[in-house]
């Protein structure tokens, strides 16, 4: 029986007639027919040269057609067309309409109303801003294929009930929709269970989510496993991992054996730290495998220009690692305030290398004046390593209490704070969250 295919009535003979014309044409500018003989094409060779001339112009090259010649049985009018007019709508660029579909051709062949729409509606209800929709598309357009009631729902829904804020959601789609398209039971739970496992609390878990969703992204077997096992084979000490991977999750997925192997070189080296103060400063400040040697050495020969030796600078680098992260202009100014305002021995900065971690003109100054004003003479760490309440507690006490450490982490517990030894269940509630911030502001 003839049938009616874009208007025109034809018979089998015709139908035949048709597509070896069309086939004919497709291969005169390079297009390879083979995967369209189950496909039905257009009656005549004008409406096939319309299709090939509309996709190149929007970007598409023959190469980019034969990597999914099944585009060429989307109708301009009823397929393409109402297509890349959403995409425009939502905020995909006009200019990067060709590279969108390039990426993900499949999208031709969708249905606006029943099948984009709805994802769309999807997205915006986890809070993915407006004018972040084709910006996430762009990055992710496989979205669009997945069900809604699907691997899209229980991921989200399995990260929310480990503790991640809801609100948070669309930002981490933003930052790294990829998470959206992985399975909770082979992927997303195990990473979890692990990562739980090395003495991580769910809730400080939650928050890293929150901030580097991409950490999801992170092969377990090929990837997060080793870089464990390669820091414990470095020094690091099992129960320090929770505070290494809380500061600096990055880690994770860093090409570490590489780096931890340069920079122990490094450090002992130009530094004379040895394996085992290496261990120690990657432990207080995991960022360092990440820190480009020649950044490294200006403060340490700013410190050698002040009369320090080199084995004095160590001391005061796997003490304070952060030493090695500072501008010199900084430590010059505060060194300069240190000798000629305060009047002190180098020694104490020996004990106490943390002084040029701290702001000059908000903190070490009006703290020394106060002090200053008082009358009262104490060591660096007494009247710096506070917050303002206990400065002014200390300030207007009758006596000056004993220096203490500062915060510790124990693996699989909660964070203790020195002095503190009552606390209350509100207060032990909220040390996860104390932990996560400390960690996260170094």
């Amino acid at each position: 029986m003839p049938t009616v295919t874009w208007g025109v009535i034809q018979g089998r003979k015709e139908k035949l007639v048709s597509r070896v014309i069309i086939c004919d044409y497709l291969k005169t500018i390079g297009i390879i027919p083979d995967e369209l003989e189950e496909l039905e094409l257009p009656s005549t060779v004008e409406v096939m040269r319309e299709r090939v001339e509309f996709l190149q112009k929007i970007g598409l090259t023959v190469d980019d057609i034969n990597e999914y010649p099944l585009m060429l049985g989307c109708s301009v009018r009823k397929n393409i067309i109402p297509v890349l007019s959403y995409f425009e709508k939502i905020g995909l660029q006009r200019s990067k309409l060709g590279e969108f579909v390039k990426n993900y051709p499949q999208c031709l062949h969708t249905s606006v109303v029943v099948e984009l729409v709805p994802v769309i509606k999807f997205l915006r209800g986890l809070d993915v801003e407006k004018q972040d929709i084709g910006y996430v598309l762009m990055k992710y357009p496989e979205l669009l294929g997945f069900k809604l009631e699907g691997t899209m729902s229980t991921s989200v829904a399995y990260l929310v009930s480990i503790g991640v804020n809801p609100r948070d959601v669309g930002p981490m789609v933003t930052q790294y929709p990829y998470f959206l398209g992985m399975r909770v039971g082979t992927t997303i739970k195990p990473l979890v269970d692990y990562l739980v496992s090395l003495g991580l609390s769910k809730k400080i878990l939650a928050r890293m989510l929150e901030k580097r969703a991409y950490i999801l992204g992170y092969d377990l077997e090929e990837t997060v496993k080793p870089n464990v096992n390669c820091l414990l084979s470095f020094g690091l000490r099992k129960d320090t991992l929770p505070s290494v991977i809380a500061q600096f999750p990055q880690i994770l997925g860093l090409p570490l054996k590489a780096k931890l192997s340069s920079q122990q070189y490094f450090f002992n080296l130009k530094l004379k730290i040895d394996p085992d103060g290496f261990a120690r400063v990657v432990e207080k400040m995991p960022q360092i495998v990440s820190l480009h040697q020649h950044v490294i050495m200006k403060p340490v020969e700013f410190l050698l220009g002040r009369g320090f030796s080199t084995a004095d600078v160590a001391k005061m680098i796997v003490k304070c690692p952060q030493l090695v992260a500072l501008q010199v202009g900084l430590m010059k100014n505060s060194f300069y305030f240190f000798k000629s305002d305060m009047g002190r021995q180098l020694e104490e900065l020996l004990d106490f290398p943390d002084y040029f971690t701290y702001s000059l003109e908000s903190r070490i100054k009006p703290r020394y004046h106060r002090l200053q004003s008082k009358g009262i003479r104490c060591s660096l760490a007494w009247f710096l390593n506070c917050s303002d309440q206990r400065f002014e507690e200390r300030l207007y006490g009758d006596y000056i209490e004993p220096e203490s450490s500062g915060p510790s982490f124990c693996m699989g517990g909660k964070l203790e704070l020195p002095g503190n030894e009552i606390v209350s269940e509100e207060e032990e509630d909220s040390d996860d969250e104390t932990l996560y911030r400390r960690t996260v502001s170094l």
